[in-house]
């Protein structure tokens, strides 16, 4: 049977981390339409009591017996071979898929699904195109990798024909995908344990965007997808601030957090867009959006109407709030082009001093990317590192924190976050930005921060 077809004979579905942020809104667009759900999760979230307040049985933990009576079970790539669901739905020949396959099952049951592919800000514009089309009444069905204040989560159901999701390249995933129209917002070096180098990234995007029906959205300003989709034979809508680009910004004015820009569309005025979410990188994801939401069908009014509304996703530069005069902000980069576009933006927001505290996330990418992260990393006035974390690897490549903060003149390596937070109490004055960043748990230090300056005396 095809993986496409695997639905027809379905009817009982088990979601084997049905918490988790790609898993949640899966099981909330198949059990709106009427399969039958269950689950089962370790750990407490929003997104498990989302989930349960649906109605979908959950189960606490992972055992044998909750695959019981299922037709088929879906699981996310963490998830190990000997878990014992899995282990049991194979013993009772019961169909087992992992998540990215039902992604690309699902999105093949929409007439016009978007996918928002690039090495960096993919849940920023996937939530931005989610946000536009909501707001304008498209009533999209939406995937994203964040939480979207807007729709008060990661997932929206709608009852028409669109759905926007992100499209991951990590180990080839989104080559699950046949979207009707791809969105790729730039090409760099990442997943290198995965990749090995910058021209097999090349080469997987050129067969993501080969893969596409419809049309392919791409960043007219980026050197490395002008090359990969040179040749792409389909049509190319490009966006950027270079006169070539189909979508352009002009009169770009930032202001702290706030930017404005006129949106162009082949020199022609499409809206002035305001933006409470700061960066380059912001606008050129806010392009990436208006592009897409405009080949939709959206107008220049409803475009900009909904952009001005979007204040940010959970983890990309989330202001927890200002105590003892002290901001503290969260954000999710963990690669060095992420590093430099948001802690540039941070530079340039009047803060008496940028504090960056890091969280190097794996050893593969600290290692590879060694002299890019201290590049970065010497940008804001200070900088402390956390020691590394692991994630899927061991430390095969014999790289530590303090290898990185031997090159960062003046930065700090601290490795927990009991010891980050003691010492930021120590250090940062009235006026600073206190910054955590990095892909794993460093938001935790975030919120122990910024705990203990609401309970400074």
């Amino acid at each position: 049977m095809k993986h496409s077809d695997i639905l027809d004979n379905v009817k009982r579905i088990h979601f084997v981390g049905i918490g988790g942020s790609g898993m949640c809104p899966l099981a909330e667009i198949l059990f709106s339409e009427d399969f039958e759900i269950t689950g089962s999760d370790c750990n407490e979230s929003d997104t498990l009591e989302r989930i349960k307040a649906m109605g979908i049985k959950v189960f606490d933990g992972h055992f044998a017996e909750n695959v019981i009576g299922s037709d088929l079970v879906v699981y996310t790539a963490a998830v190990k071979s000997d878990n014992p669901e899995l282990v049991s739905a194979k013993e009772k020949n019961i169909p087992c898929i992992e998540r990215s396959i039902m992604l690309g099952i699902v999105t093949k049951r929409y007439n016009r699904s978007v996918a928002v592919a690039g090495t960096h800000g993919k849940t920023s514009t996937t939530a931005m195109i989610s946000q536009i089309l909501i707001g304008a009444g498209f009533d999209p069905s939406a995937i994203i990798g964040g939480k979207l204040p807007a729709i008060g989560g990661n997932s929206y159901v709608g009852e028409s024909d669109i759905i926007v999701c992100e499209a991951c390249e990590y180990v080839d995933t989104f080559l699950q995908l046949n979207p009707y129209l791809s969105v790729v917002l730039n090409i760099d070096a990442d997943h290198l344990d995965y990749f090995k180098n910058l021209d097999n990234i090349k080469n997987s995007f050129s067969k993501f965007a080969n893969q596409t029906t419809h049309a392919v959205i791409y960043c007219g300003d980026d050197e490395n997808s002008i090359d990969t989709f040179k040749d792409l034979n389909l049509e190319k809508i490009t966006f950027g601030i270079g006169e070539s680009c189909d979508y352009r910004a002009l009169n770009i004015v930032s202001n702290g957090m706030n930017q404005s820009f006129d949106l162009y569309y082949k020199n022609e005025f499409v809206a002035n867009i305001k933006l409470v979410v700061p960066g380059k990188h912001n606008i050129m994801n806010a392009l990436a959006a208006a592009a897409a939401a405009h080949h939709l069908g959206a107008t220049g009014k409803e475009i900009a109407e909904n952009l001005e509304k979007f204040t940010g996703v959970h983890r990309r530069f989330e202001v927890l709030g200002v105590s003892n005069g002290i901001t503290v902000a969260d954000d999710f980069a963990h690669h060095p082009t992420e590093l430099t576009a948001v802690l540039t933006s941070a530079m340039n927001m009047g803060f008496r001093k940028v504090w960056a505290v890091f969280q190097p996330h794996t050893y593969s990418r600290t290692a590879l990317l060694l002299d890019d992260f201290a590049k970065a990393l010497s940008i804001p006035d200070e900088t402390i590192i956390s020691e590394i974390l692991a994630v899927r690897e061991t430390n095969t490549y014999n790289i530590y924190s303090t290898d990185l903060g031997a090159k960062i003149k003046g930065s700090h390596c601290i490795d927990t976050f009991e010891e980050i937070t003691e010492f930021i109490l120590e250090n940062a004055k009235e006026g600073d930005l206190v910054l955590t960043m990095g892909g794993g748990n460093v938001y935790r230090c975030a919120n122990m921060i910024y705990s203990a300056l609401e309970h400074k005396e």
